[in-house]
């Protein structure tokens, strides 16, 4: 975090964010990813000036731990100099110990955005969910906090101007942005009345798209003339001498006898296996969305 800083745009981690999305499902399951059908509202992040920065990082720090149903877990916050915005102490609990950097104690509107953060540390922690490596780990902190309903605060945390830049988090702006709009689309809400920063909104936006092309690709029956052409294709060369998948496509053929098509599902990037035998309908056994495919 920082102000000055120099900020990484598009979708560099898309491939980890993807997997950190399936990890989420494969280990939470359908209905308790469902259960986080509501995102936590604005007002209990909310911090005005006037509130005491201890009793309100308290007040902050409980309605994290509330909306991922941590009910004995308890959250010790304090404030020091660091690089990062803040860091969490994981132990067996049942108290946590977080601290925030101090320039919070004056910019009090974005603590819910970095208690979200170390809060679903602790949450991930329990769970016993992690990735190797402290990047893609971190990664897919700020993709679990996203997706679960509380990370649009990282991303409303996101400003960027010629004077001043600040930026909280791993992922991109726009990385922010595309697991905000997945979760938008798979639990039918609308984030964009939230964000109260322009920059962040743009960057939504541009998630949002990016999120909508995951629909729209070969061989779901939405996917555009282009894509479908390119399908058709790969699907003749494939027929005729078998050489294996494409390396360049989400899609691949497989099987040496009745050919078979895999792809990623757009919700939760389950691969899913089709037969190769025009319209299809598939449902995902993972994220139970139901796919119009044209194989």
């Amino acid at each position: 975090m920082g102000t000055g800083i120099k900020i990484v745009h598009g979708f560099p981690h898309i491939a980890t964010v993807r997997a950190a999305i399936t990890a989420l499902y494969k280990r939470l399951s359908y209905d308790t990813v469902h259960s986080f059908e509501l995102s936590v509202p604005p007002s209990d992040a909310a911090f005005s000036d006037e509130e005491d920065p201890y009793l309100g990082v308290q007040r902050v720090a409980g309605a994290m731990v509330r909306h991922l149903r941590l009910p004995d877990a308890r959250m010790i916050v304090s404030f020091r100099e660091m690089r990062h915005a803040g860091s969490i102490e994981l132990a067996a609990g049942p108290e946590y110990f977080i601290e925030l950097n101090s320039r919070f104690k004056t910019h009090r509107r974005d603590i819910g955005a970095a208690l979200s953060h170390e809060v679903m540390h602790v949450y991930l922690h329990r769970l016993g969910l992690e990735f190797p490596g402290t990047r893609d780990n971190e990664i897919l902190t700020d993709t679990a906090a996203a997706y679960l309903g509380a990370g649009w605060l990282l991303l409303d945390a996101y400003r960027e101007s010629p004077v001043s830049t600040q930026k909280l988090g791993y992922l991109t702006p726009e990385e922010f942005g595309y697991v905000i709009a997945k979760r938008a689309l798979a639990f039918g809400e609308d984030p964009s009345p939230w964000f109260t920063s322009p920059q962040a909104y743009e960057a939504y936006v541009k998630g949002l798209a990016e999120a909508r092309r995951d629909g729209r690709r070969p061989p779901l029956a939405a996917a555009g003339r282009l894509g479908r052409h390119r399908y058709a294709r790969d699907r003749r060369a494939v027929r005729s001498a078998r050489p294996g998948a494409p390396g360049d496509r989400d899609y691949a053929f497989e099987g040496d006898g009745p050919l078979r098509v895999s792809f990623p599902c757009p919700t939760c990037h389950q691969r899913i296996r089709v037969p190769v035998r025009g319209k299809v309908r598939a449902r995902c056994g993972l994220c139970r969305t139901v796919l119009e495919c044209d194989t």
